[in-house]
């Protein structure tokens, strides 16, 4: 890892963070990582031996999967875990979340999750900064927008996020799609007010006569902005601040503490190796990685359709067992399988997937759960079947969360650059066989349509936007 930073800023860790997915928790450990600012991804809530392993780390995050739970998980599960990483004394407590704000009141609420952080740090208010540019997403006025095929929409009209299949955006409006999951109050710092240098008074007229800490939306629309936030956020933290927040978070902080030379000038990432073969799996149903499945076909991939039927009935493990056989074929011929269970919104496994699940006697949330645990049980096996395999990827978020957790990872570090928000890791194991596993977790907006050539191949993909 890198060595500590400028003695400038406060020694000790500068940020703890949960991560609502998987992707969205690599996503933070490569913005961070490329900015020069030591950081670790822990699969479970480390303790001392754990984090005695990063003397480095100057930031510390855990991974999770709440962007998929309902209240009553978080309550059950969240909250714990956030209590643990508050303990770890950073002045920033963060829960990380998509970039697109998935979320709606009975799924991933990011309401819930506010609710739950806020008490758990002194500070008088909570920021939320959820533009990031490099990303191609902005806000203003407290509206989020998003770029798709080098287009940008309003994230209720977005051709994805209006029609994702469990938590569809209807309202671009932040401070009112909150207000559907969390009664606290909610103000906002629009990009006006920060670029007139005014973001400090607008934040105190915010405060002004407030209760308890209210939400604080900062909008971000370019650079400038993105700089202004980060002042923001780390001058106005006090002693200690709860913020539910994107990956723009980090962008924001390293652009003022960059400002105030208080960080190195950015270094890019290096390139990763070539990697001959790998695997890949795939739960996410985005037309992004619909286009990227189609171009891996192109690429040379093996690609091998997951029949949902029988993986969420019960022919389960013959099914495991089919595609399991066909990928240990397609690897010894010298090709890359990628195991897919859709290949777009309009994939009639898609269309189908209700009445699927409910043949199988589950819910949808059951079902969508169901199918990441057989892809995790078909990673597996086949790294168990093929142990000189080294590379693999995961596209979705909630198939990366149940891929990674079974297969013993401890914690996660940045060994390369890819697309942004998708960085190759270095996955650390007490178990030998995954220790050093180089891995990929691709939310289901990131990357370029050669993403899955780029991961085998070691060039570098694009931003979709």
């Amino acid at each position: 890892m890198a060595e500590p930073l400028p003695t400038e800023l406060p020694d000790g860790l500068l940020l703890a963070y949960y991560g609502d997915d998987f992707t969205g928790s690599t996503d933070v450990l490569e913005a961070f990582t490329a900015a020069g600012v030591p950081t670790v991804l822990f699969l479970q809530t480390p303790d001392a031996a754990a984090l005695a392993r990063f003397p480095h780390a100057r930031c510390v995050g855990l991974a999770g999967q709440s962007r998929g739970r309902d209240p009553a998980w978080m309550q059950a599960h969240l909250r714990p875990a956030l209590r643990a990483l508050a303990g770890l004394g950073a002045p920033l407590l963060q829960y990380k979340v998509c970039s697109t704000f998935d979320s709606s009141p009975t799924t991933g609420s990011i309401g819930c999750a506010i609710d739950i952080g806020v008490p758990l740090m002194p500070g008088n208010w909570s920021p939320m900064v959820v533009g990031a540019p490099r990303l191609g997403r902005y806000q203003a006025f407290g509206n989020l927008f998003a770029v798709a095929d080098g287009q940008g929409w309003r994230l209720d009209r977005h051709p994805t996020m209006s029609r994702h299949p469990v938590t569809p955006m209807a309202e671009a409006d932040l401070r009112r799609h909150l207000g559907a999951q969390t009664g606290r109050a909610r103000a906002l710092v629009d990009f006006t007010q920060l670029k007139a240098g005014r973001g400090a008074h607008a934040l105190a007229q915010c405060l002004d006569g407030a209760g308890e800490p209210p939400i604080v939306l900062v909008d971000v629309l370019d650079d400038d902005t993105l700089r202004e936030a980060g002042r923001l956020a780390w001058e106005q933290r006090g002693a200690g601040v709860f913020t539910a927040s994107s990956s723009g978070l980090q962008y924001a902080l390293a652009a003022w503490w960059r400002s105030q030379g208080q960080l190195p000038a950015p270094v890019p990432l290096p390139p990763a190796a070539p990697a001959g073969r790998m695997a890949a799996v795939s739960g996410s149903c985005s037309p992004v990685t619909a286009r990227q499945i189609d171009q891996a076909e192109a690429d040379g991939f093996a690609l091998l359709r997951l029949d949902l039927a029988r993986a969420l009935g019960p022919d389960a493990q013959a099914e495991v067992a089919r595609v399991l056989a066909a990928a240990c074929a397609a690897l010894e011929q010298g090709a890359s399988p990628l195991i897919y269970t859709a290949r777009g919104p309009d994939d009639p496994a898609v269309h189908a997937f209700d009445a699927t699940a409910a043949s199988a006697g589950l819910s949808r949330a059951q079902a969508g759960q169901r199918t990441g645990e057989v892809l995790a049980a078909t990673m597996r096996a086949l790294l168990d079947r093929v142990p000189a395999l080294r590379r693999i990827a995961v596209a979705g978020g909630d198939s990366s969360g149940e891929v990674a957790a079974a297969l013993g990872i401890t914690a996660l570090t940045v060994a390369a650059g890819l697309a942004p928000g998708a960085p190759l890791c270095r996955a650390w194991s007490a178990d030998a066989r995954r220790d050093g596993l180089e891995i990929v977790l691709k939310g289901g907006q990131m990357g370029a349509a050669g993403f899955f050539a780029s991961v085998r191949d070691g060039t570098a993909a694009q931003p979709t936007g």
